[in-house]
């Protein structure tokens, strides 16, 4: 899609979130705010200064007091003019100086407008703009810090060095492929065999970092399941650092998903705990066991508890045989605390065996480990803040190059390959995007940003 520049319609919203607060901003963008702020403030700020002023009605009266920033275009977040209002933050105040601007003639802006015209004006491009509801959304400080390095265009810079290599390597092939009748050199091919296992090898450490950032976006969903009474609920609330959920010397306490996010080393996870898993002896705990396997099949991860003193039992295999082989899985040993034996991991016929104890927290750490390590976390500087249509894109371009190494004797086919990876990276960016790709991405963002 083109980014086209035409007079905007001025809109406003409230920029702070809803309820009272110390302070409040109402934010509008637009073409010829200086008239706007002329009545609004009955006067026109000088540009990139803060300006104390009175906040005026229809008649001339204050309805509020605070700062006022004028950011004439193109120097502005959106590229139009920007006037922005700080006032105080009660709900009424707010309220009357937006209906102000709107009588004033602004219209209200649509969720994420505002950054959807800064990527229209090329202040930011796609990457840059879908960072910006990222670092907002972060619940992490490492989330944070990589949210600002995709905002900062770090993503964007690593995606448009991709597209530079592969539009050389596209003039290469394309010259080959136009003129047949020329002899090709041996240097050409070498040339353009070492540019395509190049620009692979780059993208592969692009998708590298892009999915730990989506990991970190996005956190990872990890289902408890076992027998009742093993230990799940304890475990849960070891990990959350709390009393999250009920735990009972008595079988089938837990009927229903009880979730509850925490962090590891930066990485948001999403733990579920689930009912036992058993012949179920009434009605509502067979509506808890339904739930258990409805939320296994979503899960990244399944941590299997068992009892330490018993060991992997007939009910546990049962168990085991009924769980999804795609989705990796831990095995976790729990009440090591009543054999008095410390913490330790362990491989057992490919799988990795973690005897702890929920009670003491012996061996957690070993948990916390391989959880992160089974959902593919390695600590990397430079992380992007990706999500997961950033990582499908690249995948797809991934495939395609892969798919043109492999027609390289054949230069059409190995052409019309490289186009199609240049495509789904130019939708990273934004360069050819759809509409609704745009408006689903915007629509997501909150009022006033």
């Amino acid at each position: 899609m083109q980014k086209v520049s035409q007079r905007p319609e001025t809109i406003a919203a409230i920029a702070t979130p809803h309820g009272q607060g110390g302070i409040g901003v109402v934010r509008l963008s637009g073409s010829d705010l200086a008239s706007v702020a002329a009545q609004l403030l009955g006067k026109v700020p000088e540009p990139r200064r803060a300006t104390y002023a009175s906040f005026l009605d229809s008649h001339g009266q204050a309805m509020d007091q605070g700062i006022a920033l004028f950011f004439p275009a193109p120097h502005s977040y959106t590229g139009e003019d920007v006037l922005e209002l700080q006032g105080h933050g009660g709900t009424a105040i707010l309220q009357m100086v937006l209906q102000r601007c709107l009588e004033l003639g602004a219209r209200l802006a649509q969720p994420g407008e505002f950054t959807q015209r800064a990527f229209l004006n090329n202040k930011l491009d796609l990457a840059q703009a879908e960072s910006v509801a990222d670092l907002i959304a972060a619940t992490t400080s490492q989330a944070a810090r990589s949210a600002m390095r995709s905002l900062q265009g770090d993503f964007s810079r690593a995606v448009h060095r991709l597209v530079d290599e592969l539009i050389l390597l596209r003039m290469l092939v394309e010259a080959m492929l136009d003129f047949p009748e020329e002899e090709i050199d041996v240097p050409d091919t070498m040339q353009r065999d070492t540019r395509l296992s190049v620009l692979l090898t780059e993208l592969e450490k692009i998708l590298s970092l892009a999915k730990q950032g989506s990991l970190l976006r996005e956190g990872a969903h990890i289902v408890l399941v076992g027998q009742p009474n093993v230990g799940k609920s304890s475990l849960l609330n070891r990990l959350s650092g709390g009393d999250i959920a009920l735990v009972s010397e008595f079988p089938g306490t837990t009927r229903d998903l009880i979730s509850q996010s925490i962090q590891i080393s930066g990485v948001p996870l999403h733990i579920i705990d689930t009912a036992g898993l058993r012949e179920a002896e009434d009605t509502v705990e067979r509506m808890g066991i339904a739930r258990t396997y409805g939320a296994v099949n979503k899960a990244d991860a399944i941590l299997v508890l068992m009892d330490a003193s018993r060991g992997k039992t007939d009910p546990d295999q049962k168990i085991l045989d009924e769980l999804p082989l795609e989705i990796p899985r831990l095995y976790i040993f729990n009440k090591i605390d009543l054999l008095a034996r410390p913490g330790f991991m362990e491989e057992h016929c490919g799988e990795c065996h973690i005897y702890l104890s929920a009670k003491t927290g012996e061996g957690i750490d070993y948990l916390h480990h391989k959880l992160l390590s089974l959902l593919g976390w390695h600590q990397e500087s430079g992380i992007y803040m990706a999500r997961e249509r950033h990582v499908q894109a690249l995948m797809s371009s991934k495939n395609h190059l892969q798919r043109a190494a492999g027609e390289i004797v054949r230069p059409e086919l190995c052409a019309e390959e490289l186009r199609l990876a240049q495509e789904s990276l130019n939708s990273i960016t934004g360069e050819f995007s759809a509409d609704d790709l745009l408006g689903e991405i915007f629509g997501r963002f909150c009022i006033g940003k």
